[in-house]
């Protein structure tokens, strides 16, 4: 019973959160991770599952500690997002949520090509509607180009892995190496789900664009899932360091001038990922930990951060710069609760990003590349410029745009509120996640040399901000929308893409009414009593929360005895 792979239960509880509604659907979206994340602590991490088809041997599930801080972070995500959604009373968003969360974990915990771009292209399919709930008009156009790129990217992964397939007759997922055509595919696959330079831009464009639910699991799973492939394929491919040093420096530009602060931390989650492929790419044990621990910790949070600017939405309906501004009069706890992410984010000592971007930056000068130390370095100011400072001055503080509203909702503090534990929990006792890492280490982030190298690097960033402003020489917050690599798809692609969008409409619309309409005759022959287990929920003492975990093991009981 306990040896059901992680995915399973999440596809399990997807389906079954189509048919629910109001707190038992909340309490439902809760209890599928906690029920998961209980069962994977329980498995057997020697277990492996494989099923053969067409003569080709598939493994659905084969964990190692790789495998495992992925499963465990992608379990903490998915709770956090449940709890954050609380009030989401949208079942096809929660299923959707619930089934993108499943395919992250079977990405992760399968052990054969083929089987990785199933959950790939799964990935790309369900996370999509986190991006056309919203209903706005840029949201649909924002979350179409996302559904192809991502489709495309599953299709390069495909073709690559079929071509690995006949040059070395295996379909094991391990470590690949840049070495040929097949790789050279895979490689690109990965590149554009984990936003390389001028494949960054579906990101940028739809995660601002996505529900304030949608975007803290978005932020947690496609370019996280992308990293853990890099590093199970491609550690040590010198490439990525060059890529990763990039990615860590060319965001910073764009989200100083960007006014669209969900957008800002879009930038900003290039920028982070810039670390870790970097570190994939030194390949050492020490800079593979630091970028697997970066990996952890930017999925808490990230999301945090991603959480604050969602619950600004959410009671303001504004997410520019320009229009916010003075709400920590109205929402002081979410205030207080952003910033513990911006310190975070910015490696304040105690804080999660400390102890896993300096295990990078350490790794870096350990292998000899002082150059790239120093663009980490800067590429470290700068995120405390645009993620750090920012995010948190000119939502709460700055001018005051005379917004007086409620203080978020009490499901989302306390979602933020266990984010924002965790950020310093993982700061102050490192070792709590050392000991998960791929690989053993005696490295210890609070050595004095490192402690005031980092507190001089936020001083004296903090100070150039702060002379920035005063001298009127920082870039104001104004409305507009800033094209970076993007230019030829929106002026030469425009119309191609109009149609196409239009097409990818329909064809959405269509399946999800098939969808709907045949599983109506499943809810009428298994669900049919909700409606009075629902009564009864409301009419006695019984907790919800405990009512959504009752069903879900009498659905396991129903799966493996049926």
């Amino acid at each position: 019973m306990t040896d059901i792979p992680p995915f399973a239960i999440f596809f399990f509880g997807a389906i079954v959160a189509l048919f629910l509604r109001g707190k038992l659907l909340s309490s439902w979206v809760i209890a599928v991770p906690v029920v998961s994340g209980l069962l994977l602590l329980s498995n057997s991490h020697d277990l492996t599952l494989q099923t053969s088809v067409a003569g080709l041997t598939l493994t659905l599930y084969k964990s190692d500690q790789l495998s495992l801080v992925f499963g465990y972070v992608f379990h903490i995500a998915a709770i956090l997002g449940g709890i954050f959604s609380w009030r989401v009373d949208d079942s096809l968003h929660q299923s959707s949520a619930l089934a993108y969360a499943g395919s992250a974990l079977g990405a992760v915990f399968c052990g054969d090509l083929i089987s990785l771009f199933l959950f790939w292209e799964l990935m790309a399919f369900v996370s999509t509607y986190l991006v056309l709930g919203r209903g706005t008009d840029r949201a649909v156009r924002a979350g179409i180009r996302y559904l192809i790129i991502q489709i495309v990217s599953g299709l390069l992964l495909l073709a690559g892995s079929v071509l690995h397939y006949y040059q070395t007759g295996s379909l094991e997922f391990t470590h690949i190496g840049l070495s040929g055509f097949a790789s050279a595919l895979i490689f690109i696959a990965f590149g554009i789900k984990c936003a390389f330079p001028l494949l960054h831009n579906w990101l940028t464009d739809a995660y601002p664009e996505s529900t304030p639910a949608g975007t803290v699991f978005l932020s947690a799973f496609t370019t996280k899932v992308a990293v853990y492939a890099l590093a199970r394929g491609f550690a040590g491919t010198e490439s990525l360091i060059y890529i990763g040093t990039i990615m860590t420096c060319f965001p910073i530009f764009y989200a100083v001038i960007e006014n669209d602060l969900r957008r800002v931390l879009a930038y900003s989650m290039i920028n982070q990922i810039g670390f870790m492929v970097c570190g994939i790419g030194i390949g050492t044990e020490l800079a593979v930990n630091g970028a697997v621990a970066h990996a952890f910790n930017d999925i808490i949070f990230k999301g945090l951060l991603m959480m604050s600017m969602g619950a600004v939405l959410y009671r303001t309906g504004k997410m520019n710069g320009s229009d916010l501004g003075g709400l920590y009069r109205s929402m002081p706890k979410t205030a207080t609760l952003c910033i513990v992410g911006a310190a975070s984010i910015s490696a304040f000592p105690l804080f999660s990003g400390f102890v896993s971007k300096s295990m990078v930056m350490t790794a870096a000068l350990e292998e000899g590349y002082v150059v790239i130390w120093i663009a980490l370095l800067f590429a470290s100011a700068g995120v405390f410029h645009h993620a750090g400072i920012k995010i948190p001055f000119f939502a709460f503080f700055a001018h005051d745009s005379g917004i007086r509203t409620k203080e978020a909702p009490t499901s989302m503090l306390i979602a933020m509120g266990i984010a924002a534990v965790l950020c310093i929990g993982i700061g102050s006792f490192p070792s709590l996640l050392y000991s998960i890492l791929p690989y053993s280490t005696d490295y210890n982030p609070y050595d004095v040399t490192h402690v005031l190298a980092q507190i001089q690097l936020l001083v004296f960033s903090a100070l150039a901000f702060v002379w920035l402003k005063l001298s009127g020489i920082y870039p104001p917050e104004l409305r507009g929308l800033n094209i970076d690599a993007e230019w030829v798809y929106r002026r030469g692609l425009h119309s191609a893409y109009k149609a196409l969008s239009a097409l990818m409409h329909s064809v959405l619309n269509d399946i999800y009414a098939l969808l709907i309409g045949s599983m109506k005759q499943i809810y009428h022959w298994i669900f049919q009593s909700s409606r009075v287990v629902s009564r009864l929920a409301k009419e006695t003492t019984i907790d919800v929360m405990v009512l959504g975990v009752l069903m879900l093991f009498a659905g396991f009981l129903f799966l493996m005895f049926a």
